[in-house]
């Protein structure tokens, strides 16, 4: 694996229409369109969209209708899922409206894949009903959808109508080696939650690489990672816009999960010893700081792990600060220096 450096890589957005204090998820819907639009002006590549369910901060539970309203309202940015999680869905119903988004914007729709329920036991039950026990089989959906989406289905009595015959990229997701193998073996392109799930990160990229088999769709790995980010002027404004996110992911790790809240000056009256560290392991793959700060760890990261591209996540409650926080991440990437937002 040759070095790289960071002015080589990629770089996109991963949003999960988070809901801000005193706002409702219609809002979020408005702010995302917003910070697309600035993402396609500012050169990211793709802006994805994550499957939750059940979480009242998290708006992107019918990722597929988002992923056309964000199509829908720029001109050439990718658009896609980080991911759709396959075991809430028939392989069939995920070909169909990808094919159908596909042919609405052709050229710009990514498929990411993911195993898990994107939510809790119970959710998951309300959303499989009678098929919640049955097994899944993260693999063989893949080649269903494969399959769907290939020319040679066209012969076959189930048919993804629209889909068959067009070019949609697929993804695997993960956070863990499983993922990691099962990406290799099919020779898809890799994307690795490491904004929230960092411990296995360095180990499943390694897998991955070492055990890709190139495909139709990929002649070489290709990973991307990602990462929060909160990007400010200085350094001291970042970490007072961080601790938002701090806060967030201290909601997932006490189950007091709660709309994002603005920042505050400190969080020692928040949070106690164990879950600051709780919290902080999560976050280990964060960059938050000034465009100096960003730019340094950015290069060493990337070094370090050789990704090929980034995708940015940014829980951040106000949203000029959050554009903004994308404005700078995309300066110090694209020219590694920092330019003011025009």
């Amino acid at each position: 694996m040759s070095a790289k450096k960071l002015s080589d890589i990629k770089y996109s957005v991963l949003d999960l229409a988070t809901v801000v204090e005193g706002s409702t998820p219609a809002d979020s819907f408005k702010k995302s369109m917003d910070v697309a639009q600035l993402a396609e002006k500012v050169g990211y590549t793709r802006y994805w969209f994550a499957e939750h369910h059940n979480m009242m901060n998290v708006a992107s539970s019918a990722t597929s209708v988002l992923i056309g309203y964000i199509a829908g309202g720029t001109s050439k940015i990718r658009v896609g899922s980080g991911g759709i999680m396959l075991p809430n869905h028939s392989p069939l119903i995920v070909a169909e409206q990808f094919g159908t988004l596909a042919s609405l914007y052709p050229g710009r729709i990514d498929l990411g894949l993911g195993r898990a329920p994107g939510t809790d036991q119970t959710t998951a039950l309300a959303i499989r009903g009678e098929n919640f026990n049955a097994a899944h089989n993260f693999p063989r959906d893949i080649v269903k959808l494969q399959t769907y989406f290939s020319n040679d289905n066209a012969g076959s009595k189930v048919r993804a109508i629209p889909g068959e015959g067009l070019d949609i990229p697929i993804w695997v997701l993960g956070s863990s080696t499983d993922s990691a193998k099962v990406a290799a073996a099919f020779g898809l392109p890799y994307a690795f939650a490491s904004h929230f799930a960092p411990t296995y990160f360095m180990e499943a990229i390694k897998i991955y690489r070492d055990n890709f088999k190139p495909s139709e769709q990929l002649q070489k790995p290709y990973v991307m990672a990602c990462v929060n980010v909160v990007a400010a002027d200085t350094d001291g404004e970042a970490e007072r816009l961080a601790t938002s996110v701090k806060q967030f992911f201290m909601g997932v790790v006490t189950g007091k999960r709660q709309l994002l809240p603005p920042p505050v000056k400190s969080m020692d009256s928040i949070w106690n010893v164990f879950e600051e560290e709780a919290v902080m392991q999560m976050l280990a793959y964060s960059f938050i700081g000034g465009p100096e700060k960003i730019k340094s760890e950015l290069s060493s990261f990337v070094e370090q792990t050789g990704v090929d591209e980034l995708m940015a996540t940014s829980h951040i409650f106000d949203h000029q600060s959050r554009m903004y926080s994308y404005k700078v991440f995309a300066d110090v990437i694209r020219t590694s220096a920092y330019a003011p937002l025009a």
